[in-house]
């Protein structure tokens, strides 16, 4: 019997990643709406859990809440904990912008899946490094995945295709961590 969680997300990519990557320990994910706390902290694993808690209070079923940033070296870590804000308002040209003239275009994906449960509340992370890219590139992806190239790689994600990208992203080595702990424990 495979066990089933609900992932909090209005996001289809991150949907689809985790389904792919949990599939590999037997998990089901179904997508759930809730209500979602938009907690201000430096912390993604703040973030999660925090929001976990209230989406756990509304629906009372096993799930799972991601939360994910780009943390760029040249920008002290911005835009972090507010990724998806800045998404929206600078969008990745104005991400660009604030790079023109940096030497140091190093950044890292860092990814917080906060699973709750009756009894059980637990914070899995996930992180991939590499740089930015100086122009957007690739079609596939969503958000900064344009312009984020992994180490490893001369490929953004967005050029990767979700097939290399949910084997080495932030989210993927995140959901990973969860499916293995799942995997060690009684069925739900």
């Amino acid at each position: 019997m495979a066990r089933r969680i609900l992932l909090v997300t209005g996001n289809r990519g991150k949907l689809e990643e985790a389904r792919e990557v949990l599939r590999e320990y037997g998990v089901e994910v179904e997508q759930a709406q809730a209500w979602k706390l938009e907690v201000q902290s430096e912390s993604l694993e703040e973030i999660a859990l925090r929001a976990a808690r209230v989406a756990y209070a509304q629906l009372r079923r096993p799930l799972a809440v991601e939360d994910a940033g780009l943390f760029i070296n040249a920008l002290n870590g911005f835009p972090g904990p507010y990724s998806s804000y800045a998404y929206k308002t600078i969008g990745i040209p104005g991400v660009l912008r604030l790079l023109e003239g940096a030497a140091d275009r190093g950044a890292c994906f860092k990814a917080a899946v906060a699973y709750v449960a009756p009894l059980v509340e637990r914070v899995f992370t996930g992180e991939v490094c590499g740089s930015i890219a100086r122009e957007p590139r690739g079609s596939q992806g969503f958000g900064f995945d344009p312009i984020f190239v992994p180490e490893g790689y001369s490929s953004t994600f967005a050029e990767l295709g979700p097939g290399v990208k949910n084997r080495i992203s932030h989210r993927a080595r995140a959901f990973r961590r969860l499916g293995e702990w799942l995997s060690r424990r009684d069925p739900l």
